[in-house]
C-alpha cells in the first residue's frame, strides 16, 4: 500500500499524517523529503501513525534519525496514536523509551504547545498574530513580512488547530486567510468559534484574491491592514 502524506501547521508544531506503509523504497524517500523540508522551519514535529499498517527497519530508522536531529536543535519528533502493532514493535526494540508516543494527535500536539514559546532575541514585547490558512506557502509569506516588521507570528492550518493553539498562546490579532479550512462556514462564523478562547483579539480578514496579488502589492496590503488597525480591543 503506497504511503500518503498530509501535513498541516499548528503554531510552531508541524503535524504529519501517514497513511499506508513506511518501508524501504518510494515510501521512505517521500517521508524523508517531507521531513527535511519541514525541518527547515520547524523543530517540533508530530507524526500521526494510526493509519500506518506496516513499518520496516528503514522506516523506523528514519524516524529515529529525524528525532535525533531535531533534539540537537532543541526540538523533538513525537508519535501520535500508534496502533497495536506499532506499540509492540517499539516495546520489542526498546525504542519506546526513546520515541515519545501519545494516545491521540491532540495530546501529542498539546505536549509541544504546553512548552514555553521562544522569546524574541531582543527581549522586547511584540504584537502577536495568529494566521489561519491551509496554504503553508502563504503562511510563510505572511510570517516573513510581519516578523520583519516587529510582529510575533504563528500559523494554524485549521480552525480547530487555532482553537487549541489559542489555549496556550494568546494573541492580539487573528488573521483569516482565503483558505481557512471551513468551506461551509463564513469567516464571521469561523471567528465566532474562536471568541471563547480569544475574546480580546482583533479579527482581520484577507481579500479572497489575496494569494493572486503580486508579492509587493500583497505585502503592502498586509502592512496597511495592521497599520490601519487600532490597538487590540
Amino acid at each position: 500500500m503506497p504511503l500518503h502524506l498530509d501535513s498541516r501547521i499548528c503554531g510552531n508544531v508541524c503535524i504529519v499524517h501517514c497513511h499506508g506503509q513506511i518501508t524501504l523504497g518510494p515510501e521512505t524517500k517521500s517521508l524523508e523529503s517531507l521531513l527535511e523540508l519541514i525541518a527547515r522551519e520547524f523543530c517540533r514535529i508530530v507524526i500521526a501513525v494510526e493509519d500506518v499498517n506496516r513499518i520496516d527497519s528503514v522506516g523506523l530508522g528514519l524516524l529515529v534519525r529525524c528525532m535525533s536531529t531535531l533534539r540537537k536543535r532543541g526540538g523533538d519528533l513525537r508519535l501520535a496514536a500508534p496502533p497495536k502493532h506499532f506499540q509492540e514493535l517499539l516495546h520489542m526494540t526498546r525504542l519506546e523509551t526513546l520515541l515519545r508516543t501519545y494516545p491521540t494527535e491532540d495530546e501529542t500536539t498539546r505536549s509541544f504547545l504546553s512548552q514555553a514559546p521562544c522569546q524574541p532575541a531582543d527581549g522586547r514585547p511584540r504584537r502577536r498574530v495568529l494566521v489561519i490558512d491551509r496554504s503553508p506557502d502563504l503562511g510563510a509569506f505572511i510570517r516573513a513580512v510581519l516578523t520583519q516588521h516587529g510582529f510575533e507570528v504563528n500559523s494554524a492550518s485549521l480552525i480547530r488547530d487555532a482553537r487549541t493553539l489559542l489555549q496556550f498562546q494568546p494573541v492580539d490579532y487573528i488573521l483569516l486567510g482565503p483558505g481557512t479550512g471551513v468551506p461551509q462556514s463564513s469567516p464571521a462564523a469561523a471567528l465566532a468559534s474562536l471568541r471563547s478562547v480569544a475574546p480580546h483579539a482583533q479579527a482581520l480578514e484577507l481579500d479572497p484574491q489575496f494569494r493572486t496579488f503580486d508579492a509587493q502589492r500583497a505585502a503592502e496590503i498586509l502592512l496597511e491592514m495592521f497599520q490601519a488597525g487600532s490597538t487590540p480591543a
